[in-house]
């Protein structure tokens, strides 16, 4: 009998990586054996960096969650529909993480969505932490591109990457 490894999926833009990303995945790779962090290629969100930026941004941000955990790790560029690709990686769980009930209405349709196109590949929610909830790169963007400190948001490292986009450093 041969025991099948627990593939989850956790997908996102990533522009840039915060500390709820990581909160959220440290927290994915102890519900699976391997984790796939598919990195959107989405070009229809005008991201501040390139698909090759956020995946090494990602990369490095792992050293400390694969330190701590027997969970590997692989950080993927995707450019398909969702499910498409979970396929593809053989996921059996699809990752989300919600901040706030705003976030609830367009992940339960895509859900509901993704469960006709392939209901075998669960979808699961893990709630973020409490003094993480208010955390978006969408924000992070806007703290910084108006002079605002944002080192409680993200790592120094990512901080550092964010104020050299924006040549502010």
């Amino acid at each position: 009998m041969t025991i099948q490894k627990r593939i989850g999926l956790y997908p996102g833009t990533f522009d840039p990586i915060t500390l709820g990303h990581l909160d959220i995945i440290k927290r994915c790779a102890g519900l699976v054996d391997h984790l796939i962090i598919g990195v959107s290629a989405n070009p229809s969100k005008d991201p501040m960096f390139t698909l090759a930026e956020r995946m090494d941004m990602i990369c490095r941000e792992m050293d400390p969650i694969t330190d701590n955990n027997f969970t590997t790790i692989d950080v993927m560029p995707f450019e398909s529909l969702l499910m498409h690709f979970a396929e593809k990686v053989g996921a059996s769980m699809i990752f989300r993480g919600l901040r706030a009930a705003s976030d609830f209405e367009f992940e339960f349709q895509m859900t509901a969505m993704n469960d006709q196109l392939n209901p075998d590949i669960e979808t699961v929610f893990l709630m973020a932490d409490p003094s993480l909830q208010a955390i978006s790169s969408r924000l992070v963007k806007e703290i910084a591109i108006y002079d605002g400190e944002i080192n409680k948001f993200v790592t120094g490292r990512t901080r550092n990457d964010v104020l050299e986009k924006l040549k502010k450093k």
